[in-house]
């Protein structure tokens, strides 16, 4: 079903570039594109063809951003695979020297980003679903497979059972949990299904994938963890280069806004600009985290809390900072010192980690990698107000530190932009 979606949505995206070329080839020359005739004799296919391409390479990206999770219509990929299409197409012919119309290369642009947009909106109104039938007596593992926008929770199975079991209906998938004491007859039925042909899954795959989240439940040494972090070893220098890189060649921007919050906030209520932290950092050495003060001065008077969706203690200029999460600009002088990468998991206190490492087990492995200016759990859940709200948060980074690679990274990042710029999934 996934690899199923997957080609069907590049080939929606090739098919939305076919109708701009046409519209556009109508537009700036009357005719199809197989007859435009461009000025000097010279051809336009090579740019037809870097456009074609270009949407290819794009959709073959896209999809490897979806490896270890359910890929879905966003718009934000649609928005992605068209500006590296566009992209590519501008390297082509400025490389190549091949001819361009503006009007041309503009009208397929723009018409080419509304057909991504539009059939993603049609998907989005019946997306794709994984029908699956489960044998676990993990109820809120379930219970989030339910609440999955890509799952249906055909029926649930007691991993003793011992009496009969009807046959798996074609098109469903079969999920185990690896974890549970199978009865002799469920034992049985799971063979059975496989021998049969049906998909066998084990639950702590397809709830990964489905959920973006690791079922914590389900660890049992931490080399779990620990062991995918080992093999994404050769991506960390890398990731390393392109955060000190991307913030650098951004700086006179952010040093810019910087310099406007700052004045703002002075302004705003008493206290300092920048307010200081010591937190945990890759392998819980401590470091001094930055960030524009966006509470009272004596908001810590009584000792660290934590920090709340709607707190009391923000300053008027604190709570539009934080809608818009540009509270964290100066973390990128952090990011440049090599304290913080630009995604990973947030830097916690180091009050909370040690109470939380002594109470939440494999809290520690958190810390395996190089915390970030934004991460994985900020874009899926927001504020931990409670040990428990730490405990979901854990499992959003632990699934971030399994699974990181340059493609879940470019989709933090563009969901983080978008939080920036429009305010909205801010949490």
């Amino acid at each position: 079903m996934r690899r199923r979606f997957l080609v069907s949505m590049a080939v929606a995206d090739v098919a939305a570039l076919v109708v701009a070329l046409f519209v556009a080839s109508f537009g700036t020359f009357r005719t199809v594109p197989w007859s435009i005739a461009a000025p000097g004799g010279r051809s336009i296919w090579p740019l037809i063809g870097f456009f074609l391409s270009g949407a290819v390479l794009g959709s073959v990206l896209s999809s490897r951003m979806w490896k270890g999770s359910a890929p879905r219509p966003t718009y934000g990929r649609g928005l992605a695979i068209v500006a590296f299409g566009v992209a590519f197409a501008s390297l082509g012919v400025t490389a190549t020297f091949s001819y361009i119309s503006r009007t041309f290369f503009a009208t397929t642009s723009a018409v080419w980003l509304l057909g991504a947009l539009a059939h993603r909106a049609v998907r989005r109104r019946r997306p794709w679903t994984e029908r699956i039938v489960v044998i676990t007596n993990e109820k809120e593992l379930v219970d989030d497979l339910r609440n999955a926008p890509h799952t249906d929770v055909v029926d649930l199975l007691d991993p003793g059972a011992t009496g009969p079991v009807e046959p798996l209906e074609q098109g469903v998938t079969l999920v185990v949990d690896l974890r549970a004491v199978l009865s002799d007859r469920m034992a049985q039925y799971a063979s059975s299904c496989a021998l049969a042909g049906y998909p066998v899954r084990a639950l702590s795959g397809v709830y990964e994938e489905h959920t973006g989240r690791i079922p914590v439940i389900h660890l049992a040494e931490g080399w779990e963890i620990s062991a995918p972090v080992m093999r994404t070893a050769p991506y960390v220098g890398g990731k390393r280069v392109f955060d000190f890189l991307a913030v650098l060649l951004t700086s006179p921007f952010w040093l810019l806004l910087a310099g406007a919050i700052a004045l703002w906030v002075r302004m705003d209520s008493p206290g300092p600009v920048i307010f200081k932290q010591v937190r945990a950092g890759r392998h819980g050495q401590p470091f001094t985290l930055y960030k524009f003060r966006t509470m009272k001065a004596d908001a810590e008077s009584d000792g660290p809390q934590f920090a709340q969706h709607n707190d009391h203690r923000l300053t008027g200029a604190g709570r539009v900072l934080r809608r818009f999460r540009i509270d964290e600009i100066p973390q990128l002088w952090n990011v440049l010192k090599g304290d913080l990468s630009l995604v990973g998991p947030r830097p916690e206190q180091l009050h909370f980690v040690k109470a939380f490492t002594e109470a939440i087990p494999f809290y520690a492995e958190r810390h395996l990698i190089r915390p970030g200016v934004t991460g994985w759990a900020q874009i899926n859940y927001g504020y931990a107000d409670d040990q428990a709200d730490a405990i979901d948060k854990l499992t959003y980074d632990l699934y971030y530190v399994k699974h990181m690679s340059p493609w879940l990274d470019l989709h933090v990042l563009g969901s983080s932009l978008w939080t920036v710029v429009s305010g909205f999934g801010a949490r």
